[in-house]
Protein backbone atom coordinates (compact mmCIF):
# COMPACT_ATOMS: atom_id res chain seq x y z
CA UNK A 1 0.00 0.00 0.00
CA UNK A 2 1.28 3.36 -0.53
CA UNK A 3 -0.02 6.94 -0.29
CA UNK A 4 0.55 10.29 -1.80
CA UNK A 5 -0.64 12.83 0.49
CA UNK A 6 -0.57 16.37 -0.70
CA UNK A 7 -2.16 19.86 1.25
CA UNK A 8 -4.71 18.89 3.55
CA UNK A 9 -8.30 20.87 3.40
CA UNK A 10 -10.63 20.31 6.52
CA UNK A 11 -12.44 17.04 6.44
CA UNK A 12 -11.93 13.64 4.23
CA UNK A 13 -13.78 11.56 2.26
CA UNK A 14 -12.81 8.33 0.83
CA UNK A 15 -13.90 7.26 -2.73
CA UNK A 16 -13.13 3.29 -3.94
CA UNK A 17 -12.64 3.00 -7.18
CA UNK A 18 -13.85 5.60 -9.07
CA UNK A 19 -14.49 5.19 -12.82
CA UNK A 20 -16.94 6.29 -15.37
CA UNK A 21 -19.44 8.72 -13.42
CA UNK A 22 -17.60 8.16 -10.32
CA UNK A 23 -14.57 10.03 -10.98
CA UNK A 24 -16.48 13.52 -10.90
CA UNK A 25 -17.01 12.79 -7.35
CA UNK A 26 -13.31 13.93 -6.92
CA UNK A 27 -13.64 17.18 -8.18
CA UNK A 28 -17.23 17.39 -6.17
CA UNK A 29 -15.59 17.02 -3.19
CA UNK A 30 -12.41 19.68 -3.75
CA UNK A 31 -15.82 22.17 -4.56
CA UNK A 32 -16.93 21.24 -1.17
CA UNK A 33 -13.60 22.02 0.58
CA UNK A 34 -12.87 18.29 0.95
CA UNK A 35 -9.86 16.41 1.00
CA UNK A 36 -10.31 13.72 -1.51
CA UNK A 37 -8.72 9.78 -0.64
CA UNK A 38 -8.84 7.39 -3.50
CA UNK A 39 -8.53 3.50 -2.81
CA UNK A 40 -7.94 1.93 -6.44
CA UNK A 41 -6.15 -0.73 -7.14
CA UNK A 42 -4.83 1.65 -10.34
CA UNK A 43 -3.42 -1.53 -12.73
CA UNK A 44 -5.14 -2.95 -15.56
CA UNK A 45 -8.54 -2.18 -16.13
CA UNK A 46 -8.86 -0.15 -12.56
CA UNK A 47 -6.24 2.01 -13.61
CA UNK A 48 -7.38 5.60 -12.82
CA UNK A 49 -7.29 8.15 -15.43
CA UNK A 50 -4.07 10.53 -15.99
CA UNK A 51 -6.90 13.55 -15.78
CA UNK A 52 -8.47 12.33 -12.37
CA UNK A 53 -5.07 12.33 -10.59
CA UNK A 54 -4.97 16.36 -10.35
CA UNK A 55 -8.27 15.98 -8.06
CA UNK A 56 -6.68 13.23 -5.48
CA UNK A 57 -4.86 14.78 -2.64
CA UNK A 58 -4.85 10.76 -0.81
CA UNK A 59 -3.93 7.49 -3.24
CA UNK A 60 -4.45 4.22 -1.65
CA UNK A 61 -3.31 1.73 -4.18
CA UNK A 62 -4.96 -1.68 -2.76
CA UNK A 63 -7.06 -4.76 -4.47
CA UNK A 64 -10.26 -2.70 -4.18
CA UNK A 65 -11.62 -6.63 -4.88
CA UNK A 66 -10.04 -8.16 -1.82
CA UNK A 67 -12.95 -6.93 0.83
CA UNK A 68 -10.47 -7.44 4.10
CA UNK A 69 -7.72 -5.60 2.34
CA UNK A 70 -9.82 -2.55 1.38
CA UNK A 71 -11.28 -2.30 5.07
CA UNK A 72 -8.03 -2.54 6.67
CA UNK A 73 -6.65 0.27 4.53
CA UNK A 74 -9.84 2.21 5.25
CA UNK A 75 -9.77 1.86 9.30
CA UNK A 76 -6.16 2.81 8.77
CA UNK A 77 -7.40 6.07 7.32
CA UNK A 78 -10.46 6.77 10.01
CA UNK A 79 -8.01 6.22 12.65
CA UNK A 80 -5.26 8.89 11.02
CA UNK A 81 -7.39 11.43 10.85
CA UNK A 82 -10.98 10.48 10.51
CA UNK A 83 -13.18 10.47 7.62
CA UNK A 84 -16.33 12.47 6.70
CA UNK A 85 -17.60 10.07 4.46
CA UNK A 86 -16.92 7.08 1.83
CA UNK A 87 -19.02 6.43 -1.63
CA UNK A 88 -18.09 3.64 -4.03
CA UNK A 89 -17.12 5.12 -7.61
CA UNK A 90 -18.74 2.18 -9.21
CA UNK A 91 -21.37 0.05 -9.48
CA UNK A 92 -19.32 -3.42 -7.90
CA UNK A 93 -18.51 -1.47 -4.87
CA UNK A 94 -21.33 -0.25 -3.48
CA UNK A 95 -21.91 -3.71 -0.89
CA UNK A 96 -18.29 -3.46 -0.09
CA UNK A 97 -18.40 0.84 0.62
CA UNK A 98 -21.90 0.33 2.65
CA UNK A 99 -20.27 -2.18 4.81
CA UNK A 100 -17.84 0.25 5.63
CA UNK A 101 -19.83 2.74 6.12
CA UNK A 102 -21.38 0.65 9.07
CA UNK A 103 -18.17 -0.06 10.20
CA UNK A 104 -17.00 3.06 10.53
CA UNK A 105 -20.40 4.89 11.79
CA UNK A 106 -20.92 7.20 8.58
CA UNK A 107 -24.01 7.28 6.61
CA UNK A 108 -24.50 4.95 3.88
CA UNK A 109 -26.72 2.61 1.95
CA UNK A 110 -28.79 0.10 4.75
CA UNK A 111 -26.30 -2.78 5.30
CA UNK A 112 -29.00 -5.35 5.62
CA UNK A 113 -30.18 -4.30 2.53
CA UNK A 114 -27.27 -3.35 0.10
CA UNK A 115 -26.87 -7.23 -1.98
CA UNK A 116 -30.75 -6.53 -3.14
CA UNK A 117 -29.27 -3.25 -5.24
CA UNK A 118 -26.34 -5.43 -6.64
CA UNK A 119 -28.33 -8.96 -6.98
CA UNK A 120 -31.03 -8.55 -9.42
CA UNK A 121 -32.93 -11.61 -8.30
CA UNK A 122 -32.63 -10.47 -4.50
CA UNK A 123 -33.91 -6.92 -5.84
CA UNK A 124 -37.10 -8.71 -7.20
CA UNK A 125 -37.78 -10.29 -4.47
CA UNK A 126 -38.18 -6.84 -2.20
CA UNK A 127 -39.55 -4.42 -5.09
CA UNK A 128 -42.71 -7.37 -5.46
CA UNK A 129 -42.89 -7.51 -1.30
CA UNK A 130 -43.45 -3.97 -1.79
CA UNK A 131 -46.16 -4.09 -3.85
CA UNK A 132 -44.67 -2.67 -7.24
CA UNK A 133 -44.77 -4.40 -10.55
CA UNK A 134 -41.75 -6.45 -11.59
CA UNK A 135 -41.44 -8.75 -14.65
CA UNK A 136 -41.86 -12.50 -14.03
CA UNK A 137 -38.31 -13.88 -13.17
CA UNK A 138 -36.47 -16.73 -12.22
CA UNK A 139 -32.92 -17.43 -11.35
CA UNK A 140 -30.80 -20.03 -12.52
CA UNK A 141 -26.59 -21.20 -11.66
CA UNK A 142 -26.48 -23.32 -14.43
CA UNK A 143 -27.68 -24.72 -17.91
CA UNK A 144 -29.46 -27.27 -15.94
CA UNK A 145 -31.35 -24.88 -14.10
CA UNK A 146 -32.70 -23.03 -16.68
CA UNK A 147 -35.42 -25.24 -17.52
CA UNK A 148 -36.97 -24.70 -14.10
CA UNK A 149 -36.58 -20.66 -15.56
CA UNK A 150 -38.99 -21.42 -18.71
CA UNK A 151 -42.28 -20.83 -16.67
CA UNK A 152 -41.39 -17.04 -17.10
CA UNK A 153 -42.37 -17.85 -21.17
CA UNK A 154 -40.81 -16.65 -23.86
CA UNK A 155 -40.15 -14.23 -25.32
CA UNK A 156 -37.53 -13.59 -22.11
CA UNK A 157 -34.44 -11.49 -21.54
CA UNK A 158 -31.66 -13.27 -19.75
CA UNK A 159 -28.82 -11.02 -17.78
CA UNK A 160 -25.90 -11.65 -15.12
CA UNK A 161 -27.27 -11.14 -11.57
CA UNK A 162 -24.51 -8.59 -10.79
CA UNK A 163 -23.22 -7.14 -14.23
CA UNK A 164 -23.40 -3.97 -15.59
CA UNK A 165 -23.04 -2.29 -19.17
CA UNK A 166 -25.37 -4.70 -20.31
CA UNK A 167 -22.40 -7.54 -20.64
CA UNK A 168 -24.44 -10.34 -21.34
CA UNK A 169 -28.12 -9.11 -21.41
CA UNK A 170 -30.10 -10.72 -24.51
CA UNK A 171 -33.42 -11.48 -25.52
CA UNK A 172 -34.45 -15.17 -26.34
CA UNK A 173 -37.56 -15.69 -28.23
CA UNK A 174 -37.20 -19.68 -27.53
CA UNK A 175 -35.54 -22.01 -25.57
CA UNK A 176 -33.15 -22.61 -28.33
CA UNK A 177 -31.91 -19.54 -27.95
CA UNK A 178 -31.73 -18.80 -23.80
CA UNK A 179 -29.35 -22.06 -24.03
CA UNK A 180 -27.26 -20.36 -26.70
CA UNK A 181 -27.19 -16.71 -24.53
CA UNK A 182 -26.42 -19.08 -21.38
CA UNK A 183 -23.50 -21.18 -22.98
CA UNK A 184 -21.76 -17.76 -24.08
CA UNK A 185 -22.33 -16.32 -20.78
CA UNK A 186 -20.84 -19.22 -19.32
CA UNK A 187 -17.75 -19.43 -21.96
CA UNK A 188 -16.74 -15.82 -21.19
CA UNK A 189 -13.39 -15.47 -19.01
CA UNK A 190 -13.19 -11.99 -19.55
CA UNK A 191 -12.57 -9.58 -16.73
CA UNK A 192 -14.39 -6.73 -15.86
CA UNK A 193 -12.70 -4.24 -12.88
CA UNK A 194 -10.74 -7.59 -11.83
CA UNK A 195 -13.77 -9.40 -12.12
CA UNK A 196 -15.64 -12.60 -13.87
CA UNK A 197 -18.84 -13.61 -14.36
CA UNK A 198 -20.40 -16.60 -11.70
CA UNK A 199 -22.72 -18.13 -13.87
CA UNK A 200 -25.38 -16.77 -12.03
CA UNK A 201 -27.95 -15.14 -14.18
CA UNK A 202 -31.91 -13.89 -14.15
CA UNK A 203 -34.67 -15.10 -16.75
CA UNK A 204 -37.21 -12.13 -17.26
CA UNK A 205 -40.32 -11.56 -19.22
CA UNK A 206 -39.77 -9.56 -21.90
CA UNK A 207 -41.67 -5.70 -21.31
CA UNK A 208 -42.19 -3.94 -24.25
CA UNK A 209 -42.18 -0.65 -24.36
CA UNK A 210 -39.99 2.72 -24.12
CA UNK A 211 -37.32 2.66 -21.72
CA UNK A 212 -36.02 5.41 -19.28
CA UNK A 213 -33.44 5.57 -15.87
CA UNK A 214 -34.89 8.04 -13.50
CA UNK A 215 -31.69 10.24 -11.85
CA UNK A 216 -31.89 11.83 -7.87
CA UNK A 217 -30.55 11.54 -4.72
CA UNK A 218 -31.49 10.72 -1.21
CA UNK A 219 -30.39 13.68 1.35
CA UNK A 220 -28.65 13.43 4.74
CA UNK A 221 -31.97 13.97 6.17
CA UNK A 222 -33.54 10.94 3.96
CA UNK A 223 -35.47 13.01 1.40
CA UNK A 224 -35.68 11.02 -1.78
CA UNK A 225 -35.05 13.94 -4.38
CA UNK A 226 -35.81 12.88 -8.51
CA UNK A 227 -33.61 14.92 -10.46
CA UNK A 228 -34.09 14.00 -14.03
CA UNK A 229 -35.89 11.50 -16.53
CA UNK A 230 -33.28 10.01 -19.15
CA UNK A 231 -34.73 8.68 -22.33
CA UNK A 232 -32.90 5.46 -23.19
CA UNK A 233 -31.54 4.72 -26.98
CA UNK A 234 -31.21 1.24 -27.53
CA UNK A 235 -29.76 -0.61 -30.03
CA UNK A 236 -31.26 -3.38 -31.94
CA UNK A 237 -32.52 -6.96 -30.09
CA UNK A 238 -31.73 -9.41 -29.21
CA UNK A 239 -29.33 -7.24 -27.49
CA UNK A 240 -29.35 -4.05 -25.45
CA UNK A 241 -26.82 -1.67 -26.26
CA UNK A 242 -27.33 1.72 -24.88
CA UNK A 243 -26.52 4.17 -27.86
CA UNK A 244 -27.53 7.28 -26.20
CA UNK A 245 -29.36 8.90 -23.71
CA UNK A 246 -31.67 12.49 -23.67
CA UNK A 247 -32.37 14.29 -20.10
CA UNK A 248 -35.15 15.45 -20.08
CA UNK A 249 -37.50 12.32 -21.21
CA UNK A 250 -40.00 14.15 -23.10
CA UNK A 251 -42.82 11.88 -20.60
CA UNK A 252 -45.84 13.59 -20.41
CA UNK A 253 -47.15 14.89 -16.98
CA UNK A 254 -48.96 11.63 -16.07
CA UNK A 255 -46.69 9.36 -16.97
CA UNK A 256 -44.16 11.28 -15.11
CA UNK A 257 -46.30 11.39 -12.05
CA UNK A 258 -46.00 7.67 -12.17
CA UNK A 259 -42.63 7.03 -12.66
CA UNK A 260 -41.88 9.41 -9.63
CA UNK A 261 -44.03 7.31 -7.19
CA UNK A 262 -43.14 4.63 -8.68
CA UNK A 263 -39.12 5.44 -8.09
CA UNK A 264 -40.11 7.09 -4.87
CA UNK A 265 -41.45 3.58 -3.15
CA UNK A 266 -38.65 1.64 -4.78
CA UNK A 267 -35.86 3.98 -3.52
CA UNK A 268 -37.44 3.52 0.02
CA UNK A 269 -37.94 -0.27 -0.03
CA UNK A 270 -33.97 -1.12 -1.20
CA UNK A 271 -32.96 0.57 1.68
CA UNK A 272 -31.27 3.19 -0.30
CA UNK A 273 -31.09 5.59 2.77
CA UNK A 274 -29.01 8.05 1.41
CA UNK A 275 -26.93 9.15 -1.92
CA UNK A 276 -27.41 8.92 -5.51
CA UNK A 277 -29.86 6.13 -7.19
CA UNK A 278 -29.93 5.84 -11.22
CA UNK A 279 -33.08 3.62 -11.53
CA UNK A 280 -34.02 2.01 -14.70
CA UNK A 281 -37.70 1.37 -15.64
CA UNK A 282 -39.75 0.13 -18.88
CA UNK A 283 -43.02 2.11 -19.40
CA UNK A 284 -45.53 -0.37 -21.27
CA UNK A 285 -48.58 1.77 -21.79
CA UNK A 286 -46.82 4.49 -19.62
CA UNK A 287 -47.06 1.79 -16.18
CA UNK A 288 -43.47 1.87 -14.67
CA UNK A 289 -41.88 -1.44 -14.50
CA UNK A 290 -38.15 -1.81 -12.75
CA UNK A 291 -35.58 -2.96 -14.64
CA UNK A 292 -32.97 -2.36 -12.01
CA UNK A 293 -31.98 -0.26 -9.65
CA UNK A 294 -28.19 1.13 -8.51
CA UNK A 295 -27.67 2.90 -5.47
CA UNK A 296 -25.16 5.19 -7.70
CA UNK A 297 -24.51 7.77 -10.08
CA UNK A 298 -25.70 6.45 -14.20
CA UNK A 299 -22.24 6.26 -16.22
CA UNK A 300 -22.45 7.02 -19.84
CA UNK A 301 -22.08 11.34 -18.66
CA UNK A 302 -25.58 10.99 -17.67
CA UNK A 303 -24.38 13.17 -14.65
CA UNK A 304 -23.12 15.45 -17.14
CA UNK A 305 -26.68 16.08 -18.78
CA UNK A 306 -28.38 16.68 -15.91
CA UNK A 307 -26.44 19.16 -15.16
CA UNK A 308 -26.67 21.10 -18.80
CA UNK A 309 -30.46 20.12 -18.59
CA UNK A 310 -31.61 20.96 -15.47
CA UNK A 311 -28.61 22.88 -13.68
CA UNK A 312 -27.97 20.32 -10.93
CA UNK A 313 -24.74 18.69 -10.10
CA UNK A 314 -25.68 14.81 -8.96
CA UNK A 315 -21.56 14.36 -8.46
CA UNK A 316 -22.24 17.54 -5.55
CA UNK A 317 -25.43 15.79 -4.31
CA UNK A 318 -23.85 12.78 -3.65
CA UNK A 319 -20.84 13.92 -1.53
CA UNK A 320 -22.75 16.39 0.32
CA UNK A 321 -25.54 13.78 1.16
CA UNK A 322 -22.72 10.97 2.06
CA UNK A 323 -20.66 13.89 4.24
CA UNK A 324 -23.49 15.49 5.94
CA UNK A 325 -22.59 18.80 4.24
CA UNK A 326 -24.95 21.32 2.92
CA UNK A 327 -24.91 22.01 -0.72
CA UNK A 328 -24.52 25.98 -0.78
CA UNK A 329 -24.27 26.61 -4.68
CA UNK A 330 -22.18 30.22 -3.43
CA UNK A 331 -19.43 27.41 -2.32
CA UNK A 332 -19.11 26.28 -6.04
CA UNK A 333 -16.66 27.76 -8.43
CA UNK A 334 -18.28 29.32 -11.71
CA UNK A 335 -17.79 26.26 -13.56
CA UNK A 336 -20.54 24.30 -12.20
CA UNK A 337 -23.87 25.90 -13.04
CA UNK A 338 -26.50 26.78 -11.20
CA UNK A 339 -28.99 26.92 -14.13
CA UNK A 340 -29.53 25.25 -16.89
CA UNK A 341 -27.43 25.22 -20.28
CA UNK A 342 -30.38 24.52 -22.56
CA UNK A 343 -34.03 22.39 -21.95
CA UNK A 344 -32.66 19.38 -23.14
CA UNK A 345 -28.88 17.47 -23.07
CA UNK A 346 -28.11 14.27 -25.09
CA UNK A 347 -24.87 11.54 -25.68
CA UNK A 348 -25.06 10.01 -29.16
CA UNK A 349 -22.77 6.82 -29.20
CA UNK A 350 -20.72 5.63 -32.25
CA UNK A 351 -20.75 2.39 -33.36
CA UNK A 352 -19.60 0.54 -36.95
CA UNK A 353 -22.07 -2.51 -37.51
CA UNK A 354 -19.82 -5.05 -39.47
CA UNK A 355 -16.74 -3.99 -39.01
CA UNK A 356 -13.88 -5.29 -36.77
CA UNK A 357 -11.62 -2.35 -37.68
CA UNK A 358 -12.16 0.90 -38.99
CA UNK A 359 -9.34 2.65 -41.08
CA UNK A 360 -11.16 6.08 -41.56
CA UNK A 361 -13.54 8.12 -40.38
CA UNK A 362 -15.88 11.16 -42.19
CA UNK A 363 -18.49 13.58 -40.44
CA UNK A 364 -16.87 14.45 -37.50
CA UNK A 365 -15.09 18.02 -38.31
CA UNK A 366 -18.33 19.18 -39.71
CA UNK A 367 -20.12 17.37 -36.05
CA UNK A 368 -17.64 19.86 -34.30
CA UNK A 369 -18.82 23.44 -36.11
CA UNK A 370 -22.49 22.59 -34.95
CA UNK A 371 -23.89 25.15 -32.45
CA UNK A 372 -25.68 22.41 -30.69
CA UNK A 373 -22.59 20.32 -30.48
CA UNK A 374 -20.43 20.35 -26.52
CA UNK A 375 -17.90 17.40 -27.03
CA UNK A 376 -17.02 14.86 -29.79
CA UNK A 377 -14.40 12.20 -29.17
CA UNK A 378 -13.82 9.39 -30.61
CA UNK A 379 -12.03 6.19 -28.46
CA UNK A 380 -10.74 3.49 -30.74
CA UNK A 381 -7.87 4.73 -33.08
CA UNK A 382 -8.01 4.00 -36.63
CA UNK A 383 -6.78 -0.35 -37.17
CA UNK A 384 -7.88 -0.82 -33.56
CA UNK A 385 -10.08 -3.80 -32.68
CA UNK A 386 -14.04 -3.60 -32.20
CA UNK A 387 -16.16 -5.43 -30.11
CA UNK A 388 -18.98 -7.23 -31.61
CA UNK A 389 -22.10 -4.96 -31.45
CA UNK A 390 -23.15 -6.70 -28.15
CA UNK A 391 -22.71 -4.40 -25.51
CA UNK A 392 -20.91 -0.74 -24.09
CA UNK A 393 -17.33 -2.39 -25.28
CA UNK A 394 -18.42 -1.94 -29.17
CA UNK A 395 -18.87 1.49 -28.70
CA UNK A 396 -16.55 4.19 -30.36
CA UNK A 397 -16.95 7.13 -29.61
CA UNK A 398 -19.53 9.80 -28.86
CA UNK A 399 -21.12 13.49 -29.05
CA UNK A 400 -22.62 15.47 -26.57
CA UNK A 401 -25.41 17.82 -27.53
CA UNK A 402 -28.07 20.02 -26.45
CA UNK A 403 -31.20 21.45 -27.88
CA UNK A 404 -34.35 23.36 -27.01
CA UNK A 405 -36.92 20.31 -27.36
CA UNK A 406 -37.02 16.68 -27.00
CA UNK A 407 -38.51 16.16 -30.61
CA UNK A 408 -35.09 18.25 -31.70
CA UNK A 409 -32.94 16.01 -29.43
CA UNK A 410 -34.42 13.11 -31.36
CA UNK A 411 -33.83 14.33 -34.89
CA UNK A 412 -30.23 15.54 -34.24
CA UNK A 413 -29.30 12.48 -33.10
CA UNK A 414 -30.45 10.67 -36.34
CA UNK A 415 -28.54 13.41 -38.04
CA UNK A 416 -25.60 11.98 -36.45
CA UNK A 417 -26.49 8.72 -37.31
CA UNK A 418 -26.92 9.37 -40.66
CA UNK A 419 -23.68 11.48 -41.20
CA UNK A 420 -20.78 10.13 -39.04
CA UNK A 421 -19.81 6.94 -40.86
CA UNK A 422 -16.67 4.64 -40.33
CA UNK A 423 -14.90 2.49 -43.18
Amino acid sequence: MTTDLRDARPGRVLVVEPISSGTALLSAARDLGLETVVASFDADDRRLPDRVRQDIDTLVTVDTNDEAALTRAAIRLHEDGGLLGVLPGFEFYVPAVARLAARLGLAGVAEDSVEQVRDKSAMRRRIESAGLRVPRWAAASSAAELAAAEHVGFPCVLKPTDSAGSVHVSRADNRAELHRAYRLLAADSRPDLGRRLDGRVLVEEYIDGPEVSVEGCVSAGGEVAIVAVTRKLLGPEPYFVELGHIVQAGLSPTELDAVEAYVTRAVTALGVRVGPFHCELRLPGGEPVLIELGARMGGDHIPDLVRLATGVSLPHLAVAAHTGLPLDQSRLPTGVPAAPHAKHAAIRFFTAPGLSRYRAVSGLADLRTRPEVLDVELYLAPGEPIAPPRDFRCRIGHAVYTTDSYADAVEFGHLIDRGVSFE
